[in-house]
């Protein structure tokens, strides 16, 4: 393995959150999965009305459409049937994380089992003998440990040793150190349920700092004396440990997330059925007067605003929806694989 590939391989990279490692703006990044849902929700719903309302202003004669009252009946009877099927779609979702937590005595002793063990292996690095309960203490508690180990090598490598290897150890400690406290910063006061916990370990880029100890290791251990080794192996074992936490703690939030979605789907389901069947059994088109205060037909005003309220349980959806599919592309993989683009340069593994 050659030594100018390695180096390239260890060498310091500036601390991104996640949105600024995929290369989004980091405004569409909050819209997209740090925004609150109900606002998110909110802004769909007065952005779907405003464009019905364009097209009325734009469109030739669609006033008039509105109030020959076929078009009307006809969508307002498949937004009924929207509803329904959105509403079935509500238990299939909660029954699939119902699936997850549903099991024989076995199975949950071995689930039980698991968990016990993992968190025993996580204490084993950690000054607690017991790891914390609380999620965001738990992976706070994992990223302060990592913060000192990182210490720890910065100390054993020294700052006077300028060779390859040195700097190397430097940079990836000095990384690990930034990345944690920015990290344990964020997690001070959050709580599990909201997305503040997820955000901040997502934040913290354990594959390529676990990609860069193994580099590392496997390239200089020879140079490294044995106290450099041993604490280069504890910070590599404890980042290895940190991936399933991180995984573990956003199947959890992806399931509270699925149930508050669900909760507010149905809630949404029932003013919209009222809505739609109201425009169905009572609005008579060709009775609203022909003119409102801002200037559009009463009518395709009435139309637009039932349209809008009726597709409110798919705004939910579609916001919900908008930040799991956004996170879950941003972390596809487990462990040292780095998937994006503009995360792969310096990264690929060198004949010997």
């Amino acid at each position: 393995m050659s030594d100018s590939a390695t180096t390239a391989d260890v060498g310091a990279d500036a601390e991104e959150t996640i949105a600024e490692r995929a290369g989004r703006d980091t405004r569409l990044s909050y819209l997209l999965v740090e925004a609150d849902r109900r606002l998110v929700t909110a802004g769909l719903l007065a952005g779907l009305l405003a464009g019905l309302l364009l097209v009325v202003i734009v469109v030739p004669g669609a006033e008039a459409a509105v109030r020959t009252g076929d078009p009307v009946e006809t969508l307002f009877q498949a937004l009924v049937g929207a509803t329904v099927t959105g509403v079935t779609l509500v238990l299939t979702l909660n029954q699939l994380v119902l699936s997850q937590e549903l099991g024989a005595a076995g199975d949950q002793r071995e689930r039980m089992a698991g968990a016990m063990e993992f968190r025993s292996d996580v204490a084993d690095h950690l000054e607690d003998p017991v790891a914390p309960a609380e999620p965001s203490a738990f992976l706070r508690a994992m990223v302060a440990a990592a913060a000192s180990r990182a210490d720890d090598l910065g100390d054993a490598v020294g700052e006077d040793r300028e060779d390859e290897a040195g700097k190397g150890v430097r940079d990836l400690a000095d990384g690990v150190k930034t990345a944690a406290d920015q990290v344990i910063d964020s997690l001070s006061g959050a709580t599990f349920g909201r997305y503040d916990v997820v955000d901040a370990a997502l934040d913290f880029e354990y594959s390529r700092k676990l990609y860069r100890a193994r580099r590392l290791r496997k390239a200089y251990g020879d140079e490294l004396d044995e106290e450099t080794r041993n604490v280069l192996e504890e910070l590599e074992d404890l980042l290895r440990l940190f991936g399933p936490a991180r995984e573990h703690f956003k199947t959890l939030y992806f399931q509270s997330e699925l149930v508050d979605l669900s909760r507010l789907v149905l809630f949404a389901s029932l003013p919209s059925l009222v809505v739609t069947v109201s425009v169905l059994a009572f609005f008579d088109a060709s009775a609203a007067p022909p003119t409102t205060p801002i200037g559009i037909d009463a009518a395709a005003l009435v139309v637009c605003t039932a349209t809008a309220l009726a597709l409110l349980p798919f705004l939910v959806l579609l916001s919900y929806v908008l930040r799991i599919a956004t996170i879950t592309g941003r972390t596809l993989s487990i462990g040292p694989f780095i998937l994006r683009k503009t995360e792969r340069e310096g990264t690929t593994e060198t004949s010997e």
